[in-house]
């Protein structure tokens, strides 16, 4: 019967989600009505130990079994099992903020702990997502959970919503809906200057513990001085994690570019690790520019000053929206709309904020309808997705198709040739073949992993906007940076 897999449930739920004894009445009738399923016969089931995944497929076998979901309810029905079993958002909020009095990063090490224990965040999948760190600094992962959307148009109307509530994916009233699978999403409030935003984690995350700062109000994405001030104030509240934005324009930024928000988390990505090649000054400022050591065009502001940080970063990025240059093709505007945009993702070091700016271009070409900066169209067979905030700092997040995709062209490597079959990845095989590296499966896989870190490196030099470090030197000092 399907009442000992409830049991067992509210036995993890007392164990693993603080389910108040109190309350075990309450939560068993409530997923008892889900179900609609009449009366209860008391199992004696105990939990033992099991994890999550166990028992929700114990619960929904024996629910479909009984005749009392279809097919089609399964993923919502446990999301809105697991729902009932948690603390409310208000005493999810009250917990978290009983931790930060003590310890930032332990309040969000014990969100982004109860968060996996609910079956939110998928950790057990993420885990199983291949990943290395490749020779070059670049992390490469495979994302076998997250649908590939080629085309732009698409992996905006992914995130919208059907009917308007709530208005897109991200907005705070998700937290708890049904319509959307959402039961088992809990948020926590944040402030930034008097501006009131919220803090969750990502289901399906691409790094250590990756969330999203959200803005309560459903306005679209925007960078500009203030935003500096906003991202810094993240990281006075969470210094232990870095916070970013993607450029709001689309081919270049993130999916949801209607709603303000934020992305962050636990992680140094690559970007954070590489020195600066000068030092440049601004009359008047302690806080002073470099440009990064980077694939694709970035230079960061360092300072202990907030708002000489925020005036820095503000010179350049408005120097750079309206920067032209037609002859690399650099058009800052045109009758299509705005191209140019930062991506601007800080840090706290010992040297104060780190500020990383990103210079990006999301103009296209009739070479290049896909954008100019963009993966150029050799590389798209292994990228073609918006190169987003995440992977201009270093962390590729490739389509879940490559996973059987390239064990097959390492298939082709061993024997000798390329199928016709796989003729769109002709250059990943060509390339690795004329190396002469592959002898057996270690040294193929071994070789596809360079591959694949090569590619990546050549996607962000694509992404630059100025051909050398050199350029971007020339580009700050017309701004009045100088040595």
């Amino acid at each position: 019967m399907v009442f000992s897999a409830i049991d067992k449930l509210i036995g993890y739920a007392e164990t693993n989600l603080a389910l108040p004894a109190r309350d075990k009445l309450y939560a068993r009738n409530t997923i008892l009505m889900l179900l609609g399923a009449e009366g209860y016969e008391e199992s004696k089931a105990e939990y033992a130990g099991e994890s999550l995944p166990e028992l929700l497929d114990e619960l929904i076998a024996l629910a479909l079994r009984e005749g009392l979901i279809t097919e089609e309810e399964t993923e919502r029905m446990a999301d809105a099992v697991m729902g009932a079993l948690m603390l409310p958002p208000s005493a999810v909020e009250e917990k978290f903020s009983e931790i930060y009095e003590r310890s930032p990063a332990a309040a969000t090490e014990w969100l982004y702990d109860y968060s996996v224990k609910a079956g939110y965040v998928k950790k057990e999948k993420l885990d199983q997502n291949p990943r290395f760190t490749a020779k070059n600094g670049l992390i490469v992962t495979i994302n076998k959970a997250k649908p590939e959307f080629r085309d732009p148009k698409k992996a905006v109307s992914g995130n919208s919503v059907k009917g308007g509530y709530p208005k897109c994916s991200i907005c705070r009233e998700n937290e708890g809906y049904f319509g959307r699978a959402k039961r088992t999403l809990r948020t926590v409030s944040v402030t930034f200057g008097d501006e009131k935003w919220f803090w969750q984690f990502s289901p399906y995350g691409y790094f250590l513990q990756h969330g999203i700062a959200v803005n309560t109000r459903h306005i679209p994405m925007h960078v500009d001085e203030e935003t500096f001030f906003r991202l810094m104030d993240f990281v006075d509240s969470f210094p232990h994690y870095f916070i970013g934005c993607n450029a709001p324009l689309p081919r270049i930024g993130g999916s949801v570019l209607a709603h303000d928000h934020f992305q962050g988390g636990g992680e140094r990505l690559p970007l954070f690790q590489v020195p600066t090649k000068n030092k440049l000054f601004f009359d008047g400022y302690h806080a002073w520019v470099g440009v990064l050591d980077w694939y694709g065009t970035a230079v960061r502001v360092t300072g202990h000053d907030r708002a000489e940080v925020a005036a820095l970063s503000e010179i350049i990025r408005s120097g750079w929206v309206s920067y032209r240059d037609e002859a690399r093709g650099l058009i800052p505007f045109d009758s299509e709309g705005v191209h140019h945009a930062v991506s601007p993702t800080v840090i706290k070091t010992q040297n104060g904020y780190e500020m990383n700016l990103i210079l990006r271009s999301n103009i296209t070409s009739e070479q290049y309808p896909d954008g100019v900066f963009h993966a150029h169209p050799e590389y798209h067979i292994i990228k073609k997705e918006s190169i987003g905030l995440i992977e201009a700092q270093g962390l590729f997040i490739l389509p879940g198709r490559l996973v059987e995709q390239l064990e097959r062209v390492k298939d082709a490597l061993l024997s000798g040739a390329l199928p016709e079959e796989l003729s769109e990845f002709g250059l990943v095989y060509d390339e690795i073949a004329a190396k002469g590296k592959v002898k057996d499966r270690a040294s193929a896989d071994e070789a596809m992993r360079e591959e694949l870190a090569s590619i990546c490196e050549r996607i962000l030099c694509n992404t630059a906007v100025f051909e050398s470090h050199g350029q971007t030197s020339k580009f700050l000092k017309e701004l009045g940076f100088h040595e």
